[in-house]
């Protein structure tokens, strides 16, 4: 699953400003591509215009070559993966049905709906006959953000669009479900557009970064490309970021100190 963006452009004032202007890209099929940047550079905006959550005021999204202005918006958005930071499981669902909300809203029968449960709760390594019948609540943050992966997966989508997904965790099961997921993402082949404020999650996880300032790209490329700083200043000073921490743990280490527990 290929998607393609060109010329992308998204006001909220009726054509007088742009939140997001001349936004182009292009994510080959199993890459993930991060989208970073400063609050409000337009990247969360951009990420919504895949699935129309935001309507773009002009400009093109493809998915595998078909203008997703000529679908019909719900169907698109079942057809798509959507994982965010909030989780936004439904209280009210036992764990096996916030998972199979899609597959019953596409009608599938109902022993089909259980077996893909059943598969989807193993693939993020949560055991069915201990959680599919608990209720979002009890649940701790993690396991919570697996449910909502397998959920994003239910369909058997090729692309999946993730806001944030391991922004709400601690930092310990954040680094181990970023590992599982990006572990999953390149065993299923998906094609995956992630958002992130988080660089060292982006050099870690993506094919390829996507800078964002003011509502436009300002650098783009490999995480290895960008890690060397050619190019904008801004993109440059973001990217110095992780290593500045880095040498400041390895200072920490080096002068006898200890790293934070």
């Amino acid at each position: 699953m290929t998607l393609e963006l060109s010329k992308i452009g998204v006001s909220y004032d009726g054509g007088g400003t742009f939140a997001v202007d001349g936004v182009g890209f292009a994510v080959g099929q199993g890459e993930l591509v991060a989208l970073v940047g400063e609050s409000g550079c337009g990247k969360t905006t951009t990420l919504k215009t895949i699935n129309r959550l935001v309507e773009p005021t002009r400009g093109t999204v493809r998915i595998g070559g078909e203008d997703t202005a000529g679908r019909d918006r719900v169907e698109l958005r079942r057809s798509i993966g959507y994982v965010f930071q909030r989780i936004g499981l439904f209280p009210h669902l036992s764990i096996a049905d916030n998972v199979g909300v899609v597959p019953r809203l596409l009608g599938w029968e109902r022993g089909r709906i259980a077996r893909r449960v059943g598969e989807l709760l193993e693939l993020v390594r949560l055991d069915p006959a201990e959680v599919a019948a608990r209720m979002p609540a009890e649940l701790s943050g993690g396991e919570q953000q697996r449910v909502g992966f397998a959920r994003a997966l239910a369909a058997g989508p090729s692309l999946m669009l993730l806001d944030e997904p391991f922004g709400a965790l601690d930092p310990i099961t954040r680094d181990e479900l970023r590992g599982e997921f990006s572990a999953l993402q390149k065993e299923l082949r998906l094609t995956a557009v992630l958002v992130t404020h988080d660089m060292t999650e982006a050099l870690l996880m993506a094919d390829r970064i996507i800078v964002m300032r003011r509502g436009r790209i300002v650098g783009q490329g490999a995480p290895s490309e960008l890690v060397r700083g050619a190019g904008d200043p801004y993109v440059a000073r973001l990217m110095a970021w992780p290593a500045r921490q880095a040498e400041r743990l390895a200072a920490m280490i080096g002068d006898g100190g200890s790293a934070p527990g």
